[in-house]
């Protein structure tokens, strides 16, 4: 089935007038450590969250509410790992031109800028491109960070890692990329049993 935002609005906060074939919006993975299964399991191709799951899913939808420039598109939790699209609304107008680092893999790869002193010394542009790069790695730190420490406090584990240390963006430039992008988030759960993601595969 095609993603319908209309139907699938659970998975969807879309943004709405937003030029998504500027920088800032990201398709983003954050996966569990050493792919554990913790967040529910597949069922009839639908993914049925457990109590973790929700967890998740509810630290997840606060990402908005931490900063007023994050807004969420569609996403999806699996058992191990997290999809989803962020966009990152300040000042896109200006961002638009900077050329921001795509497909950047692993966030340690990024290349965020180093030496620059202080930030309001920077260029104009260059001071966008450094907000956007701290950013999303903070909202997402702080997010797993939240998450990890509720369900160690259930399962009562404490300091045992819940998330690998890094995540994966990419840069979303287009709509035509933006629909296949969502398309796979949305079928996702259909496909976990080929799921690269899969510890059964």
């Amino acid at each position: 089935m095609a993603y319908d935002p209309h139907i699938h609005h659970r998975r969807s906060i879309r943004l709405k007038n937003y030029d998504y074939s500027r920088s800032g919006a990201y398709f983003v993975t954050i996966c569990t450590h050493n792919r554990e299964c913790l967040f529910g399991e597949i069922i009839d191709d639908e993914m049925i969250l457990n109590e973790y799951g929700e967890i998740v899913y509810g630290e997840y939808i606060k990402l908005s509410d931490y900063d007023p420039n994050i807004e969420l598109d569609v996403f999806q939790i699996m058992p191990n790992h997290i999809h989803g699209i962020i966009v990152i609304t300040e000042n896109v107008g200006a961002v638009q031109n900077v050329g921001a680092v795509q497909n950047v893999g692993a966030i340690q790869n990024v290349g965020a800028i180093q030496n620059v002193g202080a930030i309001h010394e920077l260029p104009l542009q260059d001071k966008f491109k450094y907000r956007r790069n701290m950013l999303l790695p903070k909202i997402i730190g702080r997010f797993k960070t939240l998450s990890a420490k509720q369900i160690n406090q259930i399962r009562q584990t404490p300091g045992i890692p819940v998330w690998q240390r890094n995540y994966y963006e990419h840069i979303i430039r287009n709509d035509d990329e933006l629909n296949r992008i969502r398309q796979y988030i949305y079928d996702n759960p259909s496909k976990w049993t080929t799921d690269g993601e899969n510890p059964d595969k």
